[in-house]
């Protein structure tokens, strides 16, 4: 068995950080690195990428709403082709640094309110995934399973991968509990460790106020802002490891 482990880093800005990126780079094998939308700079996405590179992580751009004093996390009115230039852009920026860092973008994951929305809302999805293809055939999408952004990417003849989160709690949509709600964050590393084997075993994952749900994942992500990031991270893989699963990236760094 194997899949990928993935992290949203590169979200500080200026002086300020946010998680500890270094140590998740030792443990990842996928990055997901903010680019000026909903955090980051010119001078933190270079050192991240950096980082990432010497790593031998596989980078993914994050582009998300406009918006670092709400982190992203908070939906912009905005119409499905504004968010396709919007996401475009933060992209763009990313690949120039990426390429004066020495490496290349493979992916891209929307964060955030963004990502939420995308993955009901099918013309939204479809501005990102029209806005990834016109940028380059070669980079997929990384989206949360089980949404609207998936088949967006197929119907635009883009590889998509799917993720299923390690910190999230599921409603019985599939969509994650918001996070002001009651079950929201998983912070047990124990806790999120067991439910991932299970889900592995099974490919059902439980949900909070129901049954279990079927869903398909390539790719893990551990959230690099939590307090516990890093902790969760490491044990994760060293039980995934312990269980005989491959901890690979989806796509070559």
């Amino acid at each position: 068995m194997r899949i990928d482990l993935n992290s949203d880093l590169g979200e500080g800005y200026g002086p300020w950080a946010m998680g500890d990126d270094a140590a998740m780079l030792g443990l990842v094998t996928s990055a997901n690195v903010a680019c000026g939308g909903h955090a980051s700079d010119p001078e933190t996405m270079y050192q991240t990428l950096r980082l990432a590179a010497q790593n031998g992580v596989t980078i993914g751009a994050h582009p998300g709403y406009n918006d670092p004093l709400g982190f992203g996390r908070r939906v912009i009115p905005m119409a499905p082709a504004e968010v396709g230039r919007m996401v475009a852009a933060q992209i763009g920026s990313l690949q120039a640094v990426a390429a004066l860092a020495g490496t290349r973008v493979a992916y891209v994951k929307p964060h955030g309110a963004l990502a939420n929305l995308a993955a009901d809302d099918r013309g939204v999805s479809d501005a990102i995934a029209t806005a990834v293809k016109a940028i380059s055939p070669d980079l997929a999408l990384l989206a949360i399973s089980g949404t609207e952004l998936e088949h967006a990417a197929r119907a635009a003849g883009i590889a998509v991968y799917s993720e299923i989160f390690a910190d999230r709690g599921y409603l019985p949509s599939g969509r994650l509990v918001p996070r002001s709600q009651p079950g929201a964050m998983i912070h047990d590393p124990a806790a999120a460790t067991a439910r991932l084997l299970s889900f592995l075993e099974s490919g059902l994952m439980p949900v909070v106020g129901g049954d279990p749900i079927a869903l398909a994942a390539q790719s893990i992500c551990v959230h690099g802002d939590n307090p516990g990031a890093v902790e969760m991270a490491r044990h994760i893989r060293n039980q995934l490891n312990a269980a005989s699963v491959t901890i690979a990236a989806f796509l070559p760094a």
